[in-house]
């Protein structure tokens, strides 16, 4: 495991992989080096029994991670560009997905974007009091969500659900986020939140690990039989003077004016 950086810090402490999203002064805002850096570690962790599980948590006691950093988004022109993009985005969250240890996010504050679907794609969600999960684009930015990935979120929250808190644009705190499972614990506090995610681990990490990469990858299988074709939804979004529109007004902290086009 070698794919750490500054901003993505990787230690293993009793068995335990610890992976801490760290940039704090972005709210943990996810750079494109950061999802590489975090699918290679996925996709290279050891199965020989030296690490029981992976834990994923955010820096700074304000956020797990606040999306992608939207500052890259400005160098988009072309379709290629858009389903590059959504194409990276899906192969990160699949790698996670695959881990073949079980994955569990260490969830604290602002839980959004890229750091929300992160999150979902991990096996479990923990969270503290201060839990704020979900996707406000339909108010800040315009763009979309691939086809797999609000499978995924359907398959945590409810298709009607999913539809309501995208429509609306809200953000899912961490009381109805226990109630509607998707969140399986909620901690008062961080430093219990982090305590707790720990123990989990550990108790998950002395299972037969051949039990849990069956039902890991058997559960995948489950929502991935039907594949959709979504490059026109995701190119309508990304390359649309909306998108610009919504982009810049996120940077300099504005209220967008929405076109339609």
């Amino acid at each position: 495991m070698t794919g750490a950086t500054s901003d993505l810090i990787e230690e293993v402490r009793d068995g335990i992989l610890w992976l801490t999203l760290n940039r704090p002064e972005t709210r943990n805002a996810l750079t494109f080096e950061m999802y590489e850096c975090l699918a290679q570690i996925c996709g290279t962790v050891p199965i020989d029994g030296s690490i029981g599980a992976i834990v994923i948590s955010g820096a700074g006691g304000k956020a797990f991670a606040a999306g992608t950093d939207m500052t890259q988004f400005r160098a988009f022109r072309t379709e290629h560009d858009a389903l590059q993009y959504e194409g990276r985005i899906a192969s990160v969250l699949d790698a996670v997905e695959r881990c073949p240890v079980p994955t569990i996010a260490a969830v604290h504050g602002a839980c959004t974007g890229g750091g929300a679907s992160i999150a979902a794609a991990c096996d479990i969600r923990i969270a503290s009091s201060r839990l704020k999960f979900g996707f406000p684009i339909a108010r800040t930015l315009g763009n979309c969500l691939a086809a797999g990935n609000l499978a995924r979120l359907t398959e945590l929250m409810g298709a009607g659900r999913v539809r309501e808190v995208i429509f609306t644009a809200r953000l899912v705190e961490a009381e109805e986020a226990l109630s509607i499972g998707l969140v399986s614990e909620v901690l008062e506090d961080e430093e219990s939140l982090l305590a707790r995610a720990n123990e989990m681990a550990q108790k998950i990490g002395a299972m037969a690990p051949l039990t849990l990469r069956a039902t890991k990858e058997a559960l995948r299988r489950n929502r991935s039989a039907t594949e959709v074709d979504d490059a026109d939804l995701i190119v309508s979004c990304y390359i649309s003077e909306d998108f610009k529109i919504g982009m810049e007004a996120f940077l300099s902290k504005k209220k967008p004016q929405w076109t339609g086009k």
